[in-house]
């Protein structure tokens, strides 16, 4: 299973004939019943908080936004990812036309580069705001979230040359899958190593500069604020810290919710990648094997961890999502007052802290 590159169980790296290497059929089970685990698992949790978060888009905070739309995006990876590979694992060969051949292999890039990418907004913004909340208070509301929007540009343009590099094949006589050309022997590692540097190793690289710069501030100003107020300096980090440091509750929760959300991301997408560059850059590299097949389907499981993420630092897995889809309780005091808190208490703890210096 390779969805950015050449499909292992379907195709080949090197154009050789399918009827040399006859696929695993007990593999190919094991692949079909946990991708049919993902996919369900995946589309029923994002669904469900697509829509609660839908019942209240006209009190939707600022990191709600970006909820709502990696909500989109991982529904994206479910049903043009997921969905395609495991009917592809059903049949054993693409069905369809060069059109849609080449609109799958576009789709699933998409909804990899809109899942990374709408973390790495999400982490600037919450840098933004812990970091120069000045300037996230002065910056006027947009009909359009701007970050959103780039994520989403980012992730439509970054994968057209799926388009071009994808198409149905002729493999055999009367025998057609959908496969990538690439020039030999240097083309397919040049593009999977690439793929892999956009996709994974810069994003991971952004979010961790954003999260370590983050932490640093939020630690110099509960130490500041700390010392200020006559406490001991090297008191652990508790609820009463938070608050003596003037940062509010929620606004400590969403930092921790977007790190245990680039860690989840990070976890499930490290083996995949890692096994992408083994495959293209060893040629004995054991592509059939199971191990492979389970390292690469975690990727997957990336889809269902996010909603989760998101409800439980809410308090309300699973109870929580039936109420709110059936009812659709009001929650508009605790956006308003989650972001009113962030800009006031951080701006006066950090101007305190510029004043003690």
């Amino acid at each position: 299973m390779s969805w950015f590159s050449v499909n292992t169980s379907n195709g080949s790296q090197e154009g050789s004939l399918p009827g040399e290497e006859p696929r695993d059929e007990r593999l190919a089970r094991l692949e079909v019943a946990l991708l049919s685990v993902i996919f369900i698992s995946a589309g029923l949790l994002n669904f469900g908080l697509l829509l609660v978060l839908w019942r209240r888009r006209k009190q939707l905070s600022r990191m709600r936004v970006f909820v709502f739309h990696l909500c989109v995006a991982d529904l994206v990876v479910t049903f043009f990812q997921v969905c395609p590979q495991l009917m592809w694992d059903i049949t054993d060969r693409f069905v369809g036309p060069d059109l849609l051949c080449r609109a799958v292999k576009y789709l699933q890039v998409v909804g990899m580069f809109a899942s990374t990418y709408m973390i790495v907004v999400m982490t600037i913004d919450r840098y933004q705001a812990i970091c120069n909340p000045m300037v996230t208070f002065q910056r006027r509301r947009a009909r359009w979230n701007g970050p959103v929007c780039a994520a989403w540009c980012v992730s439509l343009i970054g994968s057209l040359p799926q388009v071009f590099i994808f198409s149905r094949v002729e493999v055999a006589p009367g025998v057609y899958d959908c496969w990538a050309q690439f020039i030999k022997p240097w083309g397919l590692r040049a593009y999977v190593t690439w793929t892999t540097l956009v996709i994974f190793v810069v994003p991971v690289l952004t979010v961790i500069v954003c999260q370590v710069r983050i932490c640093s501030a939020v630690h110099a100003s509960f130490h500041m604020k700390a010392q200020h107020a006559g406490e001991a300096v090297c008191k652990p980090l508790s609820s009463r810290a938070s608050s003596v440091a003037g940062l509010s509750k929620a606004r400590v929760k969403t930092v921790k919710m977007t790190v245990v959300i680039v860690v989840a991301y990070i976890i499930c997408w490290a083996p995949f990648f890692t096994v992408q560059l083994w495959s293209v850059w060893d040629e004995d590299a054991p592509t059939q094997s199971a191990t492979f097949t389970i390292l690469m389907l975690l990727a997957s499981l990336n889809s269902c961890v996010n909603p989760c993420i998101y409800l439980v630092f809410r308090g309300k897995l699973p109870r929580r999502l039936v109420t709110l889809m059936c009812v659709g309780e009001p929650d508009l005091k605790e956006s308003m007052q989650e972001e009113a808190t962030m800009v006031s208490s951080l701006y006066i703890s950090l101007k305190g802290l510029s004043d003690c210096r």
